[in-house]
Formats: C-alpha cells, structure tokens, sequence
C-alpha cells in the first residue's frame, strides 16, 4: 500500500509561537513516531540564529530526531545528500526569501531530491517562504514590494499567499493577483494556521488563534475574485481540539 503525499502548510511554529502547537499538528501527521525532522534555513541563508532557534525547540521534544540541511557552506557530496534527505520522514522549510530559496535548491538538485522525497512519504512543510515553494506560484516580497511569483515546486496546485492578515497589502494584493490571472487560484493563510494537502487535495486545516483562517480565493477570469473562509479546526494543548473556531 502506497503512502499518502503530504505537504502541511504553516502559518507559525517555532520560529513565531511559544506553544509549540502547530508543531505538534504537523508531527502528528508523520510517518512513524519518532521521526526524523530535517530543517531547511535556505530561505535565509542559513542565518545561524534560525538554526538556533529550531534546534533549541525540536531538540527540547522526546517525539522527534531534529537535524539541520545548510546548502550556504555545504558539506555533503550529491550521492550523501541524497541519502540524507530521503531519510528524513519531515522537511521542516523556514520563512525568508522565496525566490532565492528556489534558485538555490535548483543549484544543489534539492528541489528534485524533495520532489523524490514526496513521492516516498516524506511530509514537507514550512512556514512564510517555506509554505510558498510547494505550490505553482506564490503572494511574494521577495523583491522588495509585494508581487505575483509564477515559479514554485509544483508539489500542490493553484498558488499560496501567507501572512493574510498581518502584512499590509497582502490580502489586496493577493486577490488582485488572483483575479488578473498572475497566478492560479490558491490558498491564502491567515497567521496562526496550518493547511494539510494530502495526495495534492486539502483534507484538514486547523488554527490555534481564534478567528484565524484559511480561505480558498478564486478569480472568475473576468477580473473578479471570489474569497470563501474554511472551517478551521482549534488547536489546543493536551485536548487536541475543541471544534471550529467561529
């Protein structure tokens, strides 16, 4: 029997939340119990504190093995880093610059080893830049002002918008995006969320701030954007949840 291909969409973790429980979410959807986390701080270029920060927090957790991938001042040749990363039952990505994240996985042949690391059941997932590569096209500030970025892994279809209620513009210029057709119709995340895509279709979102959301934002192809809030369940430590939040 196969295993299912999954990609979790983030909007926190570590590196924003103290709770730990979107963290949690996403472990609860690995492979095997105890698995092994690889952290991928390409994104922003391998900043020492991000590293810190995630293995400080993974480190401190008896229900998983943590490591770190740095390609800035990397180590392994292609046949060790391949090994490497197919033995990883979840790829953690952090946030930073999406562009650069993708031009610098491409350099290193990541971006096929994650693609070959999906199609055996690794889950891959990530949060800001790390939630954006995975789809066709992402909501971006890569280049300074927020814009369309029609390059992505493709793992998911449609595109993604992070930060939905937090950036000012994000949620306008994403819409506008949309209903243009600079990118796909997508999936948008309010901060505090998670979106779990399962053989490339949702199938749970969850959130852990009350009134946070994931909405589904779709263009009409005559310039118009349709916008609908899904459902999200609520995160909570030690009771797992207690119901969509309003």
């Amino acid at each position: 029997m196969s295993r299912p291909l999954q990609v979790a969409l983030l909007g926190g973790g570590f590196s924003t939340d103290e709770d730990g429980l979107l963290d949690d979410w996403v472990l609860g959807h690995a492979r095997t119990h105890r698995p092994k986390v690889c952290f991928l701080p390409t994104a922003s270029g391998d900043a020492p504190g991000y590293t810190a920060k995630f293995l400080a927090a993974f480190r401190a957790r008896p229900d998983c093995e943590p490591s770190v991938l740095h390609l800035f001042g990397r180590t392994l040749d292609d046949e060790a880093l391949r090994a490497f990363v197919l033995a990883q039952d979840v790829v953690y990505v952090g946030g930073g610059n999406t562009a650069n994240l993708l031009a610098v996985w491409r350099v290193h042949g990541v971006d096929r080893l994650l693609h070959e690391a999906y199609d055996h059941g690794t889950l891959l997932c990530g949060i800001s830049a790390g939630a954006n590569c995975w789809a066709q096209g992402s909501h971006t500030d890569s280049f300074g002002p927020l814009t369309h970025l029609p390059d992505g892994l493709g793992l998911l279809p449609g595109s993604v918008c992070p930060h939905y209620d937090s950036e000012p513009g994000r949620r306008p210029a994403y819409r506008s995006a949309v209903a243009t057709g600079a990118l796909p119709a997508g999936w948008a995340l309010d901060d505090g969320t998670g979106a779990l895509f399962t053989d490339g279709r949702l199938t749970e979102t969850v959130s852990r701030t009350a009134g946070a959301h994931v909405y589904r934002v779709v263009g009409d192809g005559a310039g118009e954007v349709g916008e609908r809030a899904l459902p999200c369940r609520a995160l909570n430590r030690g009771t797992g949840a207690t119901g969509p939040h309003p």
